[in-house]
Parts: C-alpha cells; sequence; structure tokens
C-alpha cells in the first residue's frame, strides 16, 4: 500500500545525529528525523530533538561561572596549595553539563543557526544557511487538515535501530562518528485512531495531536506520517503507553510473576497545529487534498 509513497517521503526525510561531549569527557550520540520543506531551505521537526541545544547553552553560563569560581580559588593569595586543590574539590561542577554539542544533518556542510519553537505542541522550524535548492526537489505536500478522517492507513518513516558512537578531537574541536553510518530508513504502519488535545494550564496554549494504533520508535522522531499517496498528515512526534488492565501470570525464575500489559500508540503534531504555526511564521508549504 505504500510503496510508492515511500518513494516519494524518502526524498524528503533526513536523519539528524545529535552528539554531545558532557563535563565527565563522555561522548553520546543521538538519532532524529527532520522534514526538508521548502525551496528556501525551511526544515521542519519535532521540537523536542533540540532539546541539547537548549540545555548546552543553558550550561555555558553555569560552565563559566564554575570556571571562574576555579580560577578565583587559584589566584588566592591567602591560600595554600593544599587548600586550594580541597576548595576547587567543594565546588561540585554537575557531571552532566554538556560542554560540546553538534548536529550533524545527514548531509556534511549544512548549519542552521536559529530556531523557531512552539514546545507545547513539539514543533521546531529553521533555515538551512545558504541553501541552494534543486529546481527537480520534490518538497513534501501536506494533508489539508479539514478532510482527514479517523481509521485511514498511515506510515510513519524515521531511523530507528541505530547503534551511534563517536570521538571528540580535542585538536579540532569536532566530533567523528565513528560507528552506525550509514543510517537506514525503515517505515511502519499504523491506523490514525483518535485526536489529542491538551492546554497548558500556565500559558493557556492549545496543542492538538493525531494519535496512530502504532509506537513512534527512537529515530522516527521529527519524520512524517503520511498516507499511501505521500501527503504528510502528522509528524512523529512521541509514543505514550496505556495500560490494558489485565496482568497475566507466568514462571519467571522458578517463581510466578505478573505480567502487566500495555499498548504502546504513537502521537505525531497535528496538521491544524503544523499548519497555523507556518503561517504564522510566514513560511511556505504545500496543501494538498
Amino acid at each position: 500500500m505504500f510503496a510508492n509513497a515511500y518513494k516519494i517521503a524518502t526524498k524528503f526525510t533526513r536523519p539528524v545525529i545529535i552528539s554531545i561531549r558532557t563535563f565527565d569527557g563522555k561522548v553520546n550520540c543521538g538519532c532524529g528525523s527532520y522534514i526538508l520543506l521548502n525551496k528556501e531551505g525551511w526544515i521542519l521537526t519535532a521540537a523536542h530533538i533540540l532539546d541539547s541545544l537548549l540545555a548546552y547553552n543553558q550550561n555555558k553560563e553555569e560552565i563559566k561561572k564554575y570556571n571562574e569560581e576555579v580560577e578565583a580559588i587559584k589566584k588566592s593569595v591567602v591560600l595554600n596549595d593544599k587548600q586550594k586543590r580541597k576548595k576547587v574539590s567543594k565546588l561540585n561542577p554537575n557531571k552532566n553539563w554538556i560542554t560540546n554539542h553538534s548536529f550533524w544533518w545527514g548531509i556534511d556542510g549544512i548549519r542552521i543557526e536559529d530556531f523557531k519553537f512552539f514546545h507545547d505542541g513539539d514543533i521546531a522550524i529553521g533555515q538551512i544557511k545558504d541553501f541552494k535548492a534543486d529546481p527537480n526537489f520534490q518538497y513534501p505536500r501536506f494533508k489539508n487538515p479539514k478532510i482527514i478522517e479517523i481509521g485511514t492507513s498511515l506510515c510513519k518513516l524515521g531511523f530507528p535501530f541505530s547503534s551511534i558512537s563517536a570521538t571528540f578531537d580535542e585538536s579540532r574541536n569536532s566530533f567523528n562518528i565513528t560507528e552506525g553510518l550509514p543510517l537506514t530508513f525503515f517505515p511502519m504502519e499504523g491506523i490514525y485512531t483518535r485526536n489529542i488535545e491538551a492546554i497548558n494550564q500556565q500559558t493557556g496554549k492549545k496543542a492538538k495531536f493525531l494519535e496512530t494504533s502504532s509506537p513512534g520508535l527512537k529515530g522516527q522522531s521529527g519524520g512524517p506520517i503520511f498516507d499511501k499517496n505521500g501527503l504528510i498528515w502528522a509528524i512523529q512526534c512521541r509514543t505514550q503507553s496505556f495500560s490494558l488492565g489485565f496482568t497475566p501470570s507466568m514462571e519467571k525464575g522458578g517463581k510466578t510473576v505478573e505480567e502487566h500489559q500495555f499498548l504502546n500508540v504513537g502521537w505525531g503534531i497535528h496538521p491544524e497545529m503544523i499548519s497555523e504555526f507556518l503561517n504564522e511564521h510566514k513560511i511556505s508549504f504545500e496543501i494538498a487534498d
């Protein structure tokens, strides 16, 4: 059913690899997806994909403050070396502070310097710097949100099951991805089950999500949820687990244990929210019936 739609969606769906190094020197990588939206080089993804960037920007100030305190202790003329070491050891820096951060947007040389967010709706957009549009590129089309029907079979696409590793090169101040490339697409079907609405009690802002009967997998966040014609209905952003209310017993290690049963479903950013957000920021995109 989705063979032709898959071919269409793979043209505008791309991976993003997030590499971070923390204060304790450890390097970790994660993977998400994004949509190349239009000929102006705008991209669309799930806002939580960029959480590490926001944390990095916050941590820079905290690290700066810590380094200033360390430097002040070292320059003290009233403390001996032993007292200085003891006082520095009590500062207790956060080992999880992000000291270095990088996005790799699926192609070398892509830079996105600024993003716009709607955090309640888990939406983020950014523009590729110095983007050179390919006149033959097939940009995505979005399903008209006024004519979507519950019960429709949909497909989500992204880059799950990726085992990505990287090292950090101090001399070049950059990350080197050492394992996990090339990344491979993984499509997964699910039925559009219902709409989910939530209101932030503090801001009063409303968020709306489209639910599917299959979960979103790690690496699919930010990727499209599309129909058999390749039209985007939503952007995958999270998975919810609902208890089924029964706990069958089974033998495990010579003991009888109860196994709680859950249904995992996917939530995608609803096309109404996508349209409103893109229109608010005057970002061009195409809607089709």
